[in-house]
């Protein structure tokens, strides 16, 4: 059973991240500096996403005031294409409906599969760049 619980365990869920974005940072030469992210992390809501218990992954989102931006969503790897990540989607969704945002806004590295996802799940590229696109989706 999938579900959702506010983060604890900030480094943990840093380091999953990491783990998770590891290959893309290195393809595109990115730095990763843990106290920069776990800093930025602290400012977002958190939410760690669990399967029968255990963390598996997370939730990032951020508000202003009209849109919901997702900063992150991670799945562990070996709990990929088991419809968590799918199910996660939903619930940032439903988290941002909730806030009385009128569009969720993400952004893909291009070489992540992840953006096959969204696509799928109804959203549409908004602009890009050579590492990303952005992407959104209207909740009316």
């Amino acid at each position: 059973m999938i579900s959702y619980q506010p983060t604890t365990d900030f480094a943990k869920s840093a380091e999953m991240t990491y783990d998770n974005m590891r290959s893309y940072y290195e393809h595109y030469s990115v730095d990763w500096d843990q106290a920069r992210i776990l800093e930025q992390i602290l400012k977002l809501k958190n939410w760690d996403i669990l399967l029968n218990g255990e963390m598996v992954g997370v939730i990032r989102l951020e508000f202003d005031h009209e849109s919901c931006y997702l900063r992150d969503l991670q799945v562990r790897d070996k709990f990929q294409n088991k419809g968590i990540g799918a199910s996660a989607l939903d619930e940032s969704l439903r988290l941002a409906r909730e806030s009385e945002a009128i569009q969720l806004r993400l952004r893909a590295f291009k070489i992540s599969p992840a953006h096959h996802l969204y696509k799928r799940l109804g959203f549409r590229v908004v602009a890009e760049d050579d590492r990303f696109f952005c992407m959104a989706k209207e909740l009316s």
